[in-house]
């Protein structure tokens, strides 16, 4: 790279990991997550059930994917452990329920798919619970 472009330091992608991780996780909680568990009754009648298991345990599912594994990940806590949910969900719903839809309709799930897949192969980064438990183990 040159001077004026220069790679990016530890800390700069320490920040990107954070932004990712908090911005990424308050999206999934308030647009899937949250309104699942304040409509509860209403969602069990609406929920697909791909795999023949009950309307009830794919909304829970879908619950502790998006609302406890989200608050998780935000938190950077058993951060890339929280994730795998996350994407379980997520391909579900993209490459099993909604078939039908396009890469433009289906543009947020994939765009989820994306933050939350990069979060599980790089980690929390260095503001993190992981991070802060990992230097106590190590000091």
């Amino acid at each position: 790279m040159t001077k004026k472009f220069p790679l990016l330091t530890v800390p700069q992608i320490d920040l990107g990991l954070l932004f990712l991780r908090v911005s990424g996780a308050f999206m999934l909680f308030h647009v899937h997550g949250w309104p699942k568990i304040m409509h509860y009754s209403e969602e069990l009648l609406h929920i697909e059930d791909p795999f023949g298991l009950g309307t009830r345990f794919s909304l829970l599912a879908a619950i502790f994917a998006e609302v406890i594994c989200a608050v998780l990940i935000a938190l950077g806590l058993l951060t890339r452990l929280a994730s795998l949910p996350v994407l379980g969900v997520l391909l579900v719903s993209m490459l099993i329920v909604h078939t039908q839809w396009s890469i433009a309709e289906g543009q947020f799930g994939w765009l989820l798919m994306i933050i939350f897949g990069t979060i599980a192969l790089c980690g929390p980064g260095k503001f993190s619970f992981d991070a802060v438990i990992q230097r106590k183990q190590v000091g």
